[in-house]
C-alpha cells in the first residue's frame, strides 16, 4: 500500500501543534480550577481571597525549575488587590513561601496592617522568613497542625558568596581580630541596621494585639536570631509564643494548592493513592501490638 508523504507531514505537523497548545490549554484549566476554587472560599468566609503561592515553577523554553520568592511584582499585585478591596470587606490571604526581600515583605505586611477590615493568613503548608513578616499583620493566623513559621531574622550578602545571618556577622565581630578588611566592618553596621529595622517592623505589627512588652518580646525573639533561619516554628510553639493562630483550616485552601503544581518534568519524590481511606477496624497505636 502506497503512503503518502503528504498526509505522514501533515500528522507531524499535527502532533507539533498539540505539543504546543497542550501545555498552554492545560495551564487555562488549572487557571480556571484555581479560580473557581477561589470564588467558592470568598463566597462561604465574605472576603477577599488572595493567593501568594511559591513553588518550582518550569521556565518554558529550557525546563529548568527555578525557585519562587516574594518580589516586587508580588507586592504590587497585592497591594492592588488591597485597594479594589472595600474597606469593610475582610481579607484572606493564602500563604505558601519560603520568604523573599524584606522590602517587598514589609510592603504587603504594612499594607495589610492598613486595611480597615479583618486579615487572615491562612498557611496550609509553610510560611517562612518574610511570609512570617507578612503573618504577623494579621488578626488572625489559621495554621494546618504540621504546617510552619520561621524567624524573620535578616539574610546579608548574596550571589556568589551567599547569605549570612545579620546575627552572626555582629557575633563574629566580637571577636578580637585587629586584622579586619573595611569591609568586614561595613557588612557589621549594615547588619545591626538590618536587625534594627525587622525588629521595629515586627514590633510595630505586633502592637495592636499586644501589650508593648510582649510585643517587644516577640519582636527580638523572631529577629535577633535566636534560631537558624530555618527553624521551623510550628502550630504548639507558635500558640505558646502567643500568636493569634488557631487551626480550623478551610478544606477548599487544602484544594486550592492541588491546583499550583511543582514542575512536570521530573519523577515526583512523594507517590500516594490520592483517595481518603476508611479508618482500620482494629489499631494499635504507635508502639503497640496486636
Amino acid at each position: 500500500m502506497a503512503v503518502n508523504i503528504n498526509d505522514i507531514l501533515n500528522i507531524v505537523w499535527i502532533l507539533l501543534l498539540l505539543q504546543f497548545f497542550l501545555p498552554l490549554l492545560q495551564k487555562r484549566m488549572l487557571s480556571a480550577r484555581r479560580l473557581s476554587i477561589i470564588q467558592s472560599l470568598e463566597k462561604q468566609r465574605q472576603s477577599r481571597v488572595i493567593t501568594m503561592i511559591h513553588r518550582q515553577e518550569t521556565m518554558s523554553f529550557l525546563g529548568i525549575p527555578i525557585a519562587r520568592y516574594i518580589d516586587i511584582e508580588d507586592s504590587e499585585a497585592v497591594l492592588r488587590a488591597i485597594r479594589l478591596t472595600p474597606p469593610e470587606m475582610p481579607i484572606d490571604i493564602v500563604l505558601h513561601t519560603p520568604g523573599g526581600l524584606v522590602l517587598a515583605s514589609e510592603q504587603i505586611a504594612c499594607a495589610l496592617k492598613r486595611h480597615p477590615g479583618k486579615v487572615t493568613v491562612l498557611i496550609p503548608h509553610y510560611a517562612m522568613s518574610g511570609g512570617t513578616l507578612v503573618a504577623m499583620a494579621a488578626d488572625e493566623i489559621i495554621m494546618d497542625p504540621n504546617s510552619v513559621l520561621g524567624p524573620v531574622d535578616p539574610q546579608l550578602g548574596g550571589q556568589p558568596g551567599g547569605y549570612y545571618p545579620a546575627a552572626s556577622i555582629l557575633k563574629a565581630l566580637e571577636q578580637p581580630n585587629p586584622h579586619r578588611d573595611d569591609q568586614t566592618l561595613i557588612m557589621g553596621d549594615v547588619a545591626r541596621k538590618a536587625i534594627d529595622q525587622v525588629y521595629n517592623t515586627v514590633y510595630n505589627l505586633l502592637l495592636e494585639h499586644n501589650t508593648p512588652e510582649k510585643a517587644s518580646e516577640l519582636a527580638r525573639m523572631l529577629s535577633e536570631g535566636r534560631w537558624t533561619h530555618d527553624y521551623p516554628i510550628d502550630f504548639e510553639q507558635a500558640k505558646e509564643m502567643g500568636l493569634p493562630v488557631n487551626d480550623k483550616m478551610p478544606m477548599e485552601v487544602y484544594d486550592l494548592m492541588e491546583f499550583y503544581p511543582q514542575s512536570g518534568l521530573r519523577r515526583p519524590s512523594v507517590e500516594f493513592v490520592p483517595a481518603p481511606y476508611l479508618p482500620p477496624t482494629r489499631s494499635p497505636g504507635k508502639g503497640g501490638h496486636r
